[in-house]
């Protein structure tokens, strides 16, 4: 009893404007919104530019409206890029929160304004300081805790209790990103 008989409908949301409110009629399967089914929708709309959001939901209407939705993929055909917007959770007014609609972000990082500056920099960040992790290298990061160095040594041990004095003598302030 996790797919649904109510009509479903779906608003987008870019960086441009959104789509208002669509009814997602003709799926590419013979019966749309079954249990375990992925259906596949054309929607019509101007260029949105970067999506941050969608709000999917029903009418509530038929027998067996209550809908488990896992997620939604939106596939750009201008960019060619892919938006995911996660779900995982039941639109339904008789199970999880009664709700028949969500508002759900987009969860793919990649895809959001600015992220390909931030990869650049990375790139750029990563092309200067990529000496350090050479082979035969002895890293050291000073720890304002302890006052202390810590030293990774290129035989993969640790010296991680932050010795006070350290032959090497400069600090350099050094931040890393993941």
């Amino acid at each position: 009893n996790a797919g649904t008989d109510a009509d479903v409908y779906i608003s987008v949301y870019g960086e441009r404007g959104d789509t208002g409110s669509r009814q997602l009629l003709r799926s590419q399967k013979p019966k749309k919104f079954l249990k375990g089914q992925t259906d596949i929708f054309a929607v019509e709309a101007v260029h949105l530019g970067c999506l941050y959001k969608i709000v999917i939901g029903h009418n509530g209407l038929g027998s067996g409206n209550g809908w488990f939705l896992d997620k939604v993929v939106i596939k750009d055909p201008i960019t060619d890029l892919d938006y995911t917007f996660l779900c995982h959770r039941w639109l339904d007014q008789g199970q999880d929160d009664g709700n028949i609609s969500r508002e759900l972000p987009v969860t793919d990082a990649r895809m959001l304004p600015g992220r390909q500056e931030l990869e650049l920099k990375r790139e750029k960040t990563w092309a200067a300081e990529k000496w350090k992790f050479r082979k035969g290298i002895t890293l050291q990061f000073y720890n304002r805790v302890t006052r202390g160095f810590v030293c990774l040594y290129p035989d993969s041990r640790v010296d991680a209790l932050g010795d006070k004095k350290n032959k090497y003598g400069k600090v350099f302030p050094m931040w890393m990103c993941a």
